[in-house]
């Protein structure tokens, strides 16, 4: 598998894990403490949240299905960016998962 295609999804699920995180202030701002400014802002960041999070899982069902996840795996993978700071999480646990798993898969370099 390219690193490439590990790459895009890390930085996916940060943006959408970001977008996320300042949704969930927006929307506290709005309801919990009448913030009139949230109001505008929840509406762009849901709005960008939305557009990016149809990336992230376009990303991260791409990276599953090359690293040939079983379904389970990838509708958790795919549900983090829904979740308020679970994309981090589940971001660096399964680079840490495919780095190990490339480091394993790499030929033997002979010693001298």
């Amino acid at each position: 598998m390219k690193k490439s295609v590990l790459t895009r999804y890390r930085i996916m699920a940060y943006v959408t894990g970001v977008l996320l995180v300042a949704l969930t202030f927006g929307m506290i701002g709005k309801y919990a403490l009448k913030l009139d400014a949230a109001e505008d802002f929840t509406q762009v960041v849901s709005i960008a949240h939305g557009w990016l999070y149809v990336l992230y899982l376009i990303f991260a069902f791409d990276l599953g299905s090359k690293a040939k996840w079983p379904v389970k795996k990838q509708l958790w993978v795919l549900l983090a960016g829904t979740v308020p700071t679970a994309a981090f999480f589940v971001e660096r646990r399964i680079s840490r998962e495919l780095d190990a798993k490339s480091v394993g898969d790499a030929p033997a370099v002979a010693k001298a």
